[in-house]
C-alpha cells in the first residue's frame, strides 16, 4: 500500500443522525471480492446508491476495468493509508528499495514529445523515420497522414509512433484497417519489430466471436488489438451499429487513398469518416494520397481535423500544416546512402535475325477489331504483347492465319 495514499473515506449522516453511510471518492483504494481496485469515478444510481468505476491493481485483475454497486457488494473495504506499516530495507546498499523505485519510474508514462523506446526496437535507426512520431507527439491529439514514398518504411514509422503511445498509456485498444493483401505483412511487421500483437479478423472470425458472446455484446470489444480488412467491414451493414458504439485509443488506416471521397460517397469513405470520430488518435498511411483532385485530398485532411479546410476546392499549405509528412527518396538519400543505389539506364542494341524480322512485320500488320478502337489502351496492349513475344531467347513462331487475331 502506498504511504502517500489518499484518504477517501468520508462519513455522512442522514437527517435523523441515526445512520451512517460510506461515501467513496476517486483515488481511493478499495478491496472488493478479495481483489484490490483503484476508484476512478463514482456515480449516483437512480436508487440512491453508488456505482464505483474502478481499475484493477492486484495481480489477477491488473488493468481490468469494472463497475461495482455498493447496494450489491456491501462488503467494500477502503484501505486506510494510516494503517500502512513501514518496514526497513535490510538489503545491501538498499538494493530492494532502489529496484522498487526504478520499477515505478519505468511505469511512469512520459508527458513530453521526446522518444523513449520507439527507436530501440528491432530496426536500423534512420533519422527520417523518427520524424512522423516526433511531429505527432507535439500535438494534443496524434492525428497524422504519413505519405512517404514507396520503400521508405511507412509501417516502421507507424510502429514507432504506436510504441510511444503505448508507453504513454494511450494505446491499449488499437484497430488497424488495411486492404486484404496487406493484412499478413502489416501484422508480421508490427509483431516482429515492435512486439505489438494484432489479432487478424475476417468475416468468419467476427461471426465466430459473435457465437461465443451474448447477443447484445459488441464483438469489437473482444480483442483490444486487432487488424481487419476495410472491405470486410463495409460489406455488412450490421457492423456499422457495432462500430458506432465502440471506441479505440488508436485507429490506423493503411492505403488511405482508398477511403478518400471521389465523386460518389463510397462505402469505404463513409466507413472511414465514422471511424475517424471513434478515436482520439488517427494515423493514415498512403504513398499516393493526392490524385490531382483537391476535394479528394481535402476529405482525408478533414478526417484528421474537421476544422482544417473550410472550402475543399480552395485551400493552401497553411491550412493543412502539421497534419501530414511527405518525403521522397531524393529527400532522404543522404541518410541512407547504402540502401538506395543509383539507377543507371543504358540501351543495348543487337542485330535481329531474318526470322525475327519476319515475325515483327507480321505482328505489326495484325489488327484487333475491338482493342484498336481504344487508342491508349489498344497501344498499351499491343506493346505488352510485343514485349512478351520478343523477350525470350528462342521462340517457335507459328501464325496459322492472320484472321485469328481479329
Amino acid at each position: 500500500m502506498d504511504v502517500c495514499g489518499r484518504e477517501a473515506l468520508l462519513l455522512t449522516f442522514d437527517v435523523s443522525g441515526l445512520m451512517q453511510k460510506t461515501v467513496f471518492a476517486p483515488g481511493a483504494r478499495v478491496v472488493i471480492r478479495d481483489a484490490e481496485w483503484l476508484v476512478r469515478k463514482v456515480d449516483r444510481t437512480s436508487t440512491g446508491g453508488q456505482a464505483l468505476s474502478v481499475v484493477g491493481l492486484s495481480e489477477l485483475v491488473r488493468d481490468k476495468e469494472a463497475i461495482f454497486l455498493d447496494e450489491i457488494d456491501k462488503n467494500i473495504q477502503v484501505m486506510d493509508p494510516t494503517d500502512t506499516e513501514l518496514v526497513s530495507d535490510g538489503s545491501n546498499y538498499y538494493r530492494d528499495s532502489l529496484l522498487y523505485m526504478e520499477s515505478l519510474l519505468r511505469q511512469t508514462p512520459p508527458t513530453d514529445e521526446n522518444l523513449y523506446i520507439g527507436h530501440q526496437t528491432a530496426m536500423d535507426v534512420v533519422p527520417y523515420q523518427l520524424d512522423p512520431a516526433i511531429q505527432a507527439l507535439k500535438q494534443p491529439r496524434q492525428r497524422i497522414l504519413i505519405a512517404d514514398a514507396v520503400g521508405l518504411g511507412k509501417t516502421i514509422e507507424v510502429g514507432i509512433l504506436l510504441t510511444e503511445l503505448i508507453k504513454r498509456g494511450r494505446g491499449k485498444r488499437i484497430l488497424v484497417l488495411t486492404v486484404k493483401s496487406m493484412l499478413t505483412q502489416f501484422q508480421k511487421e508490427l509483431w516482429s519489430r515492435f512486439t505489438i500483437p494484432l489479432t487478424r479478423l475476417d468475416s468468419i472470425g467476427i461471426q465466430r466471436i459473435r457465437s461465443r458472446i451474448p447477443t447484445n455484446h459488441n464483438p469489437f470489444f473482444y480483442f483490444d488489438k486487432s487488424i481487419i480488412s476495410i472491405d470486410t467491414l463495409k460489406q455488412d451493414i450490421e457492423y456499422r451499429t457495432y462500430l458506432e458504439n465502440c471506441t479505440w485509443d488508436i485507429i490506423v488506416i493503411d492505403e488511405a487513398h482508398n477511403v478518400a471521397e471521389r465523386g460518389s460517397n463510397s462505402l469505404r469513405s463513409r466507413l472511414a469518416k465514422l471511424l475517424s470520430s471513434r478515436s482520439d488518435t488517427l494515423i493514415m498511411l498512403s504513398a499516393t494520397p493526392h490524385d490531382g483532385r483537391p476535394k479528394a485530398f481535402a476529405s482525408l485532411m478533414n478526417m484528421l481535423n474537421p476544422t482544417a479546410i473550410a472550402d475543399p476546392e480552395q485551400y493552401g499549405p497553411e491550412d493543412i500544416k502539421g497534419l501530414f509528412v511527405r518525403r521522397f527518396k531524393k529527400d532522404i538519400k543522404d541518410q541512407v546512402k547504402q540502401s538506395f543505389k543509383e539507377r543507371k539506364i543504358s540501351k543495348a542494341k543487337c542485330q535481329a535475325t531474318a526470322l525475327e524480322e519476319e515475325v515483327f512485320n507480321t505482328f505489326a500488320e495484325l489488327s484487333f477489331t475491338k482493342i484498336d478502337q481504344r487508342r491508349t489502351a489498344g497501344k498499351l496492349f499491343k506493346t505488352t504483347l510485343e514485349k512478351a513475344l520478343f523477350s525470350g531467347q528462342s521462340h517457335d513462331f507459328y501464325f496459322p492465319s492472320k484472321t485469328l487475331a481479329r
